[in-house]
């Protein structure tokens, strides 16, 4: 596509892309278009087959880079020099929404110029809207958001001492052979976090966490997995694996 073939195969060379990225991509607008194409393609198969429920799913990840390239930067988490672009995927693997960022932010920054494009485009529309993230967005900015737009969410909790104190008797693991059928133990209990705005020492009590530990053969360790809240869906809770113990 790009070389000496470009000359009688009409397509880009080296110089007429360099061209593009600066006099095209450098506009703000243009990159808005950009960053809103896959929206659009969705949208366009979405009006032939409309869903029902659409799962947002939002992860970053990394892009190592070599050289000197202009935002790349070491990442502890991944343990190399890199970007840190973050993605929106929905349940079928289509990509709502992208952004590329510099290789040393958290995974949650700019979570909102991301998601809130994309939950825009589903407003006014029959969908069904759910959201799903890993510990990473497990931030109160995050919760008020969903919960405002009327989006239910799973958002993984970071292992704690709290969390672990209310599944600790589930964790023991009974007398006896394991059982060759799988054999499932819950423990539902609320959480309480602190209000975003309130001044300090208010608190509110958060959504209802229902978490299942999950034992299969003796070959395999036990799982935990999280299983939503008879009371409330909106938040669930899955602790790390087991060693088995």
């Amino acid at each position: 596509m790009i070389g000496d073939r470009a000359i009688e195969g009409t397509a880009a060379s080296a110089s007429q892309t360099g061209r593009f990225e600066t006099e095209w991509l450098t506009r703000p607008e243009n990159l808005a278009a950009v960053a809103d194409l896959t929206g659009q393609w969705i949208d366009t198969v979405h009006r032939r087959r409309p869903p029902r429920i659409v799962v947002l799913d939002m992860d970053s990840s990394e892009s190592p880079t070599y050289g000197e390239q202009e935002g790349s930067a070491y990442n502890g988490h991944f343990s190399c020099t890199c970007y840190h672009p973050l993605f929106v995927f929905n349940q079928l693997g289509d990509l709502e929404r992208c952004a590329l960022r510099p290789g040393n932010v958290h995974s949650a920054d700019g979570w909102r110029e991301i998601l809130e494009p994309v939950v825009s485009r589903y407003r006014g529309k029959e969908t069904r809207l759910y959201f799903r993230g890993d510990a990473a967005f497990a931030n109160p900015g995050i919760y008020e958001f969903l919960e405002v737009e009327g989006i239910g969410y799973a958002i993984r909790f970071p292992a704690n001492r709290v969390l672990q104190e209310k599944i600790g008797y589930l964790l023991k693991r009974p007398v006896g052979r394991p059982p060759h059928e799988v054999r499932r133990y819950y423990a539902s209990f609320g959480t309480r976090r602190r209000a975003g705005r309130s001044p300090a020492g208010w608190w509110r009590k958060s959504s209802g966490i229902r978490a299942s530990f999950i034992r299969g053969s003796a070959s395999s360790s036990p799982t935990w997995h999280a299983r939503p809240s008879a009371l409330s869906p909106s938040t669930i809770s899955a602790a790390p694996r087991s060693n088995g113990s």
